[in-house]
């Protein structure tokens, strides 16, 4: 498991297979679960529109192999459906933006207007790193907040001197 990759993961393909690498992550513990939950992330986050189902159904492997994530640290309590709803926004941007669409300069905005706090503004993105970031916060919205993709049509940027 030391070396493990989501490649090798996803050809996991018997139950025999699948027992082996729960085993050898459960005898890791932590150290081998994080590393797991770090390639599933990195998978969503690297995901294109068509790799999407493929990093849907290795978090789907992931949570029936490991279904209880909090016997490796509480903080991973809600590890799965986080994952699940990340993989959700970040599907439904990709299906609602087309794909000639996607070029130029993007941003994330995130408020709450009822609250007294900065607004957050992560600017000059990719198209693909902006729809992870979305995605990445879009399910973790408190009441009042809202959070906006937007493409950059006119930029007029000066830099002080």
């Amino acid at each position: 498991m030391t070396n493990n990759t989501l490649a090798d993961f996803n050809k996991l393909t018997t139950a025999e297979a699948e027992a082996l690498f729960r085993r050898e992550v459960l005898s890791e513990g932590f150290a081998g679960f994080r590393r797991l939950l770090d390639s599933l992330t990195d998978a969503i986050k690297a995901a294109g529109d068509t790799e999407m189902d493929t990093v849907e159904h290795s978090v789907a492997k992931a949570k029936r192999l490991f279904p209880e994530p909090v016997d490796f640290s509480p903080s991973w309590e809600k590890i799965w459906p986080e994952l699940e709803s990340t993989i959700a926004a970040k599907k439904h941007i990709f299906a609602n933006i087309p794909q000639a669409e996607r070029a130029g300069e993007w941003q994330v905005i995130m408020d709450n207007p009822l609250v007294v706090q900065e607004v957050v503004c992560y600017p000059a993105l990719t198209f693909e790193d902006a729809a992870y970031l979305y995605a990445y916060f879009r399910p973790q919205l408190e009441k009042s907040e809202y959070i906006r993709l937007q493409k950059i049509q006119t930029v007029i940027q000066e830099i002080g001197s």
